[in-house]
């Protein structure tokens, strides 16, 4: 009986696009008392394997979590899965807004002490106490009462590229940290005031309304199915957006459009941008956000430090990672000292709407055409070393490149020498095989596309 992945991700993408299924990403929760967490986690895996859907879930005593892809024809049975269960019966599916077919690339299904860390010890804190539900229409209505406070219950660098107008937005790395500072600074307003509160699916502000019930507020009310409920809902009813900007995901997406206002900045050049990366040297895999000239001009770095890095040989940049934890340095998330241009806000100075540039077209790339010439051979998984197949033979050293790929993203450099099957030469011909070096790990779903210029 298997209960763990033996594919890699890499292995699952090449699968997954050569399948061609159309998917469909989604998400939803449910705290309920589940006695049994590890045998209720099988059960989930082997029933979800059967369908191959694809996602992370947490499952714990208080309820699930799950962010998930699912073959479209797949759907129904998938539902099924879930109301077998009486406390998911009916439960929401949160569609996301847009979908892409490799949103994830594996399953994993893990047992954790809570499905939203809170940091509460307290057994008097009754989770299923929440606020009233709101849907969007009755959302936008509230966020119009003067006599309303709306606060982001999601962490700085989710609400740095999208939020509510007039949002209180935490400058919070994580959830458990919001709670007692939202609760002391909304403390003079506990008793008159409507405390309106949202986030991406419904699970942190469920658990938050309940929290703040806990703690004596009035009047507590949340966003039905969060973000990606409410744009669903503005859409097929033609109502206003009241959000504005990008909705951060947990996929390897790290957004979606909502509208058309861009009210982030690229964390190295100050340009408005929306676009979360990570850092391409492995070594720290920071989450910023970066323009696309920045992205080339830095290789996907983070910083000079790290550009350095990803241009040693593989060997080198292996050593240097030994032994080192970068953990505080991730989870910076934005924060790095490296970066020029990092979020910083008091956001109890003010709860009055922010004021955004409407910006349609921030991100317009030089013209270019794209000359398909090679597809990806062979995965390695550590080496600095890159295997195509030809399809095009119109590739010579120095031709500017675009190795672009699911997981790979999108890599520019300059073509440097390569071998022909094996060997030292110039001359290529459909099919041959070329390998060469490369700051990057490559991946069998990568394509090799040559750049070319136009005036």
């Amino acid at each position: 009986m298997q209960l763990y992945n033996t594919l890699s991700a890499e292995e699952r993408a090449q699968l997954i696009e050569e399948a061609g299924q159309k998917r469909i990403t989604l998400s939803f929760y449910q705290y309920a008392k589940i006695e049994d967490p590890q045998k209720f986690r099988d059960d989930l895996f082997l029933a979800w394997s059967k369908l191959d859907a694809l996602g992370r879930t947490y499952v714990a005593h208080e309820g699930i979590n799950a962010q998930m892809s699912v073959p479209s024809e797949n759907f129904e049975a998938f539902r099924d899965t879930l109301e077998a269960y009486d406390f998911m019966k009916g439960i929401r599916l949160n569609v996301a807004v847009e979908q892409d077919d490799l949103s994830f690339l594996k399953l994993t299904v893990k047992v954790r002490k809570k499905i939203v860390a809170d940091g509460l010890d307290d057994a008097t804190f009754d989770v299923t106490n929440k606020g009233v539900h709101l849907k969007a229409k009755e959302f936008n209505e509230m966020l119009e009462d003067p006599n309303t406070i709306v606060v982001d219950f999601r962490n700085h660098y989710e609400s740095e590229i999208g939020h509510f107008v007039g949002a209180i937005t935490p400058d919070v790395d994580t959830f458990r940290e919001s709670l007692p500072i939202i609760n002391e600074q909304l403390q003079p307003y506990k008793e008159d005031k409507n405390l309106l509160m949202y986030c991406t699916g419904g699970i942190r502000c469920e658990k938050a309304s309940a929290y703040f019930k806990h703690q004596g507020f009035k009047n507590v009310f949340q966003l039905e199915g969060g973000i990606i409920e409410y744009t669903r809902q503005i859409k097929e009813q033609g109502l206003e957006s009241k959000f504005i900007g990008k909705n951060f995901v947990f996929d390897h997406r790290l957004g979606e459009r909502i509208t058309d206002d861009i009210i982030a900045h690229c964390h190295q050049c100050g340009k408005p941008c929306d676009t979360h990366v990570n850092c391409a040297n492995e070594g720290c895999h920071l989450l910023f956000i970066q323009c696309d000239e920045c992205a080339e001009t830095m290789h996907g770095c983070c910083s000079d430090n790290c550009l350095d890095i990803i241009q040693l040989p593989i060997e080198e940049q292996k050593r240097l990672r030994k032994g080192v934890k970068n953990g505080n340095l991730v989870f910076k998330k934005g924060k790095s000292e490296a970066l020029k241009f990092k979020k910083e806000r008091n956001v109890f100075e003010s709860v009055v709407p922010v004021k955004v540039a409407k910006v349609t077209e921030i991100r317009k790339k030089k013209h270019e055409r794209k000359l398909l010439v090679a597809k990806g051979e062979h995965f390695f998984s550590k080496a600095g070393v890159a295997q195509f197949s030809i399809i095009n033979p119109q590739l010579k050293p120095g031709d500017t490149i675009l190795i672009a790929g699911p997981t790979t993203g999108e890599q520019t450099l300059e073509m440097p020498n390569f071998r022909i099957n094996g060997k030292e030469g110039n001359e290529l011909k459909e099919a041959d095989k070329i390998t060469f070096e490369v700051p990057f790990r490559i991946r069998l779903s990568d394509k090799l596309y040559v750049i070319q210029k136009e005036n």
